[in-house]
């Protein structure tokens, strides 16, 4: 069936008590989504999962008609989390697919965005391709927003023959702006970049520390991408031919990808370009397909590190402010890599500099084990963590906490090397 935005009537399609997924990160279907907001009352309690959601659309008072979950307060996520409004599903991305398939996190109604078909009748998942498919293999009922302003990019496709319900549009698709830069970010970035050489192949995220990384990175040659995300950054760096991804062992000359946050510049750069392939979290996150690749370096960041190197990158006390995310999977592969590296990246203080990111307990989850985390970065230096002691590992974090903080650390870094654990 085809129609129109305006002419959509989802209560044709939907059940009291269906449970929906929707396309996640700036392929989210936002009309879709706004379809759902306004007539969602009308059919009755409704479940909905979203990885990360970037549109803003869901509110607590958008959201009355339908309970929302997700795996983490990601992007507009966090509003929705202070009002309780959020059920989060503490999950690596890499299990979203596997368990929607196994039907742990039900799906009853897919809707997706997709580009328009090609001459095969394949539609490109164009701007997210993590766990689409997954979705459209479940679902009773696939409803996808075919947005002509959606990038047809390379490699996960939907055909047309496993779509129910075609609404055809041409909204602007949500954007990312690039976040500023602050004299912190550089100083991280400057670090992380000493880890980063020549045929290196680089899993990175979005937002002002990956953007100052990718700054600092325009001497290097032949570098290659294998990433769970990427951003405008992508784009600068395969212009000047820094990234080439010509040394990889598998995949090479192809930027592999699962999801592009950012703005029209990055969509447009991706459009029909075989030089980017979007693939999903099955093969992004895959500890098999991460191990055939050598210098392998992973940049993920954390809310705070304690002196063993626990990480936590979900919750401050009570306010849940990330997720699990794809951490885990990267931090492995990195550190497992030959001449690779797997780097947790923070600022080491917060809040006008009157709180420590470098602590002796953890305020929130362990995301991270420390028997996992290699390489602690913050604006003071790097702490190369694997293989050393417990009283090793205090001693190195200290040295790259904020000064003002280092003494206080220090008793309980003692302390540690007293007890041996």
């Amino acid at each position: 069936m085809k129609t129109t935005p305006e002419a959509l009537d989802l209560r044709q399609f939907l059940r009291p008590g269906d449970r929906i997924v929707f396309g996640q990160a700036c392929g989210e279907p936002t009309t879709l989504v706004r379809a759902l907001i306004a007539q969602g009352k009308d059919i009755g309690q409704l479940g909905a999962f979203i990885a990360t959601s970037f549109s803003g659309l869901f509110t607590p008072e958008t959201a009355e008609s339908f309970r929302l979950s997700s795996m983490g307060a990601i992007g507009a996520l966090r509003s929705m989390t202070k009002a309780n409004a959020l059920d989060v599903i503490p999950v690596h991305v890499s299990q979203v697919g596997p368990l929607i398939a196994a039907g742990v996190i039900p799906c009853d109604v897919a809707m997706i965005q997709v580009s328009p078909a090609d001459a095969q009748g394949n539609h490109s998942c164009g701007l997210i391709a993590d766990y689409v498919r997954a979705a459209v293999e479940k679902a009773r009922v696939v409803i996808a927003e075919v947005n002509e302003a959606v990038p047809f990019t390379h490699g996960e496709t939907i055909p047309a023959s496993a779509i129910d319900v075609f609404v055809h549009t041409d909204a602007a698709p949500v954007e990312v702006a690039p976040a500023r830069i602050s004299e912190t970010d550089e100083a991280i970035a400057r670090h992380c970049a000493a880890y980063i050489g020549d045929g290196s192949v680089i899993q990175t995220g979005v937002g002002a520390v990956p953007d100052a990384i990718l700054r600092q990175l325009g001497d290097r040659k032949d570098l290659g991408v294998h990433s769970g995300m990427l951003g405008d950054g992508l784009v600068d760096l395969i212009e000047a031919g820094v990234i080439t991804n010509a040394r990889k062992e598998i995949d090479a000359g192809v930027t592999i990808n699962g999801a592009l946050i950012g703005t029209r510049r990055l969509y447009d750069f991706c459009n029909r370009n075989a030089a980017v392939r979007m693939t999903p979290t099955s093969y992004t996150h895959d500890a098999a397909v991460l191990g055939r690749l050598s210098r392998l370096v992973t940049i993920n960041s954390a809310l705070e590190v304690d002196l063993t190197g626990q990480v936590n990158a979900e919750a401050s006390g009570l306010s849940y402010m990330g997720g699990t995310g794809g951490q885990v999977d990267f931090v492995r592969a990195g550190a497992r890599s030959p001449g690779g590296a797997a780097l947790m990246v923070l600022a080491a203080s917060a809040k006008g500099g009157t709180i420590s990111k470098i602590v002796p307990a953890l305020n929130g989850p362990v995301t991270t084990a420390r028997s996992e985390v290699d390489v602690v970065v913050t604006e003071y230096g790097a702490a190369e963590l694997k293989g050393r002691s417990l009283a090793e590992r205090a001693h190195r974090l200290v040295a790259i906490a904020h000064p003002d903080f280092r003494e206080e650390l220090d008793r309980e870094a003692f302390e540690i090397a007293r007890r041996g654990f």
